[in-house]
């Protein structure tokens, strides 16, 4: 008897390949075509993921149909290993989920989770397409790197000792804001004595107790429901609360609460810029609670910073930042809702730890470790750090 895709569920059969489309084509060299030298398809996704942890890969993609691959230094790289069927794609997950978990997928078309191998930590991320199911293993370092290793602003040290407050950690998937909160919450574990609780989903970095305390819960597996956990956490004694992602008014509201009531708050959003993320926060209420809104934003917010990640001249990447410190002056803006003001204020204010984007980038260009044109291509406002590029040379 043919074993079903899934003991625990049906797998739906691929649909029918388009002429052509898997017809094998000469290949050019690896190396010319953005292959790693790997050998042949190990037999375990434990020995897929010793490859990438090896070779210091980002993420693995493996999907039905597809062809293997790393991430790397924002470059996908092919693997030259077989197309992936259903058996073998059945295998994958059943190394890393339970039957419940299998069935969860199967009935959603979505999941996402971790895992802990021997070596290293995993996000995980299913999903269906065309071809197939697909996944996306994402690394996560069991080293907790520092502040300074990631060359992150050093005001963030102060930020992270003030009692209560709320910070903003932004930016598009894969810019590094989990590392950023991981390294601040380190940064916490080593140097102060707070009770740190953390509601993630998944759970990315493990932090293990030092002069702190530190409770990390994760969503289905620790807690139902995200909303439950964060009301919950206000009575658990905290002094430092960890939202994986403010999605909604209501998750903003409680860590607005939270951060008025003597803790202190972090929180992730997916925008691009400081400004825009305090836009959107404030656009996550309708027009009548504006005025209240703006000013329980400007009451607790500490600070923003919004990052992302460039390709640097020795081929590997570096941060750059774009940080609001919430000044006076700039609290006074929030209050007026005169949020283009404040992008003039943070140019200004880099006595205050303050910096913009294009600042950040301008800087990595100077010293070399960035072409201008990746920078130029990768700025909010290209014209002005044109000129300013122009300006210096």
């Amino acid at each position: 008897m043919t074993e079903a895709p899934f003991a625990t569920g049906s797998l739906p059969a691929p649909p029918p390949r388009p002429p052509g489309l898997f017809v094998e084509q000469p290949l050019a060299p690896p190396s010319e075509r953005g292959q790693a030298e790997l050998g042949p398809l190990p037999a375990t996704l434990e020995a897929i993921v010793q490859i990438a942890h090896t070779r210091n890969y980002s993420d693995v993609h493996l999907g039905v149909g597809e062809e293997p691959r790393f991430r790397h230094r924002g470059d996908m790289i092919r693997t030259g290993w077989p197309v992936t069927d259903t058996v073998v794609f059945r295998d994958w997950l059943r190394e890393m989920l339970s039957p419940a978990q299998i069935d969860a997928f199967l009935r959603d078309k979505e999941f996402d989770g971790s895992h802990a191998f021997p070596f290293v930590r995993v996000r995980i991320n299913l999903l269906d397409t065309l071809r197939g199911p697909g996944m996306v293993l994402r690394l996560i370092p069991q080293v907790i790197p520092t502040i300074e290793e990631l060359h992150l602003p050093e005001v963030l040290k102060t930020l992270a000792e003030r009692p209560k407050g709320m910070m903003l950690v932004t930016g598009p998937t894969g810019s590094g804001k989990s590392t950023t909160l991981a390294a601040i919450i380190d940064h916490i574990n080593r140097t102060m004595k707070r009770h740190v609780l953390t509601i993630e989903d998944p759970i990315e970095f493990v932090h293990q107790s030092n002069n702190s305390l530190i409770r990390q819960r994760e969503v289905g597996a620790h807690t139902k429901l995200f909303k439950a956990a964060l009301r919950a956490a206000l009575r658990e004694d905290p002094d430092v609360i960890l939202i994986g992602e403010i999605r909604d008014q209501e998750t903003l509201a409680t860590a607005i609460e939270a951060s008025q009531t003597g803790h202190l708050v972090f929180g992730t959003l997916h925008t691009n810029s400081a400004v825009r993320t305090v836009e959107r926060v404030l656009g996550m209420y309708p027009p009548q609670e504006q005025e209240s809104i703006r000013r329980a934003v400007s009451e607790s917010l500490l600070a923003v910073i919004a990052q992302g990640l460039i390709k640097t001249t020795d081929g590997r990447r570096a941060g750059y930042f774009d940080l609001l410190i919430n000044s006076d002056a700039c609290r006074d803006y929030i209050m007026r809702g005169e949020l283009d003001e404040i992008e003039d204020i943070m140019g200004r204010s880099a006595f205050e730890g303050m910096v913009t984007a294009n600042q950040s980038l301008a800087d990595l260009v100077q010293k070399g470790r960035v072409e201008p044109e990746n920078a130029i291509a990768l700025s909010l406002r290209p014209a002005e750090l044109s000129q300013v590029l122009r300006g210096r040379n």
